[in-house]
């Protein structure tokens, strides 16, 4: 790619994160952020303009500002192809809302967009290190465990209590049982940070077993007599009306982590900061929020 091709491809990506109304930077410090020189960058500015990408008015040494912009050309330039999110399988209501919110305000500023659906924040937060997803959708706890650990995640936008799951909740073989006891086999996913996390506190100072369990063979795994005990996403028991016996989690510390646990947050690694940047002041988060309450409330069909 020419010089002036690069400079209009990264002042494309920079302005895409702009609104309209929006002071730009000068052009003394587009140089030193697009590494480039001020002719260079001069043409790439003009260039934009012309094509009707942009349009700007200068205030005087108020600065210059973007009083039009053509969302859907600015992308084409900046070439950042398809946003891709990763986010859990949509096995609920709750997910289904999500992910439905979430191609809805693409959607309204047309931006290219689709989600990728894995299970496990752990193979989520991977293959977003790896390059093969914009973002990802985790739980605010497993983005806290990961930024301990892993210096290369940042949360883009925290949502609400409860749009990640309802509650996580303690389910039993036996009826009989109402907590987690010395001598029982506890299914855990190493996969799944929060299930894995919140079944190791659960069971702090209690000699247990534990049992490697997909999330998705937990009930069976309790009809097969091969685990006692496993902590849950309550949404799926209530949802799906399975029959089980349940109980609320009682560790005051795993209870308290729960309440991270139920929040949806969208994580960007240091390689895709540009496009959380974007997602942060273009998307309208509260419209995602309020689409996934209609999807959840079944006053709009999940579509995704």
């Amino acid at each position: 790619m020419s010089k002036n091709g690069l400079a209009i491809k990264r002042l494309s990506q920079e302005l895409f994160s702009y609104e309209v109304g929006d002071r730009i930077r000068t052009i003394t410090e587009y140089v030193d952020l697009l590494d480039s020189s001020r002719g260079t960058v001069q043409s790439a500015m003009k260039f934009l303009q012309e094509d009707a990408c942009i349009s700007l008015e200068s205030r005087g040494h108020l600065g210059t500002f973007l009083v039009k912009m053509n969302h859907k050309k600015l992308w084409e330039y900046s070439d950042f192809g398809v946003i891709i999110g990763a986010m859990p399988l949509p096995y609920s209501k709750r997910y289904e809302g999500l992910a439905t919110g979430l191609y809805k305000v693409f959607e309204n500023k047309e931006i290219p967009f689709s989600l990728s659906f894995m299970r496990g924040a752990d193979k989520r937060i991977q293959a977003l290190n790896f390059g093969k997803y914009s973002f990802a959708i985790i739980s605010k706890l497993a983005a806290e465990i990961h930024q301990n650990e892993n210096h290369n995640l940042s949360i883009v936008h925290e949502f609400k209590p409860e749009s990640y799951v309802g509650n996580h909740v303690v389910i039993f073989r036996d009826p009989k049982h109402t907590q987690i006891k010395d001598g029982m086999r506890v299914g855990v996913d190493s996969v799944s940070l929060d299930q894995s996390r919140l079944t190791e506190i659960e069971c702090e100072s209690l000699n247990v077993t534990y049992v490697a369990t997909p999330y998705n063979q937990i009930i069976q795994k309790l009809e097969m007599n091969e685990i006692d005990a496993a902590i849950w996403n309550g949404d799926e028991i209530f949802e799906k009306k399975l029959d089980v016996y349940i109980q609320p989690l009682k560790n005051p510390v795993a209870k308290e982590m729960d309440q991270k646990g139920n929040i949806a947050v969208i994580v960007v690694s240091n390689e895709t900061k540009v496009i959380g940047r974007i997602m942060e002041r273009l998307l309208d988060f509260d419209l995602v929020e309020a689409v996934q309450k209609e999807v959840m409330a079944n006053e709009m069909i999940p579509i995704y």
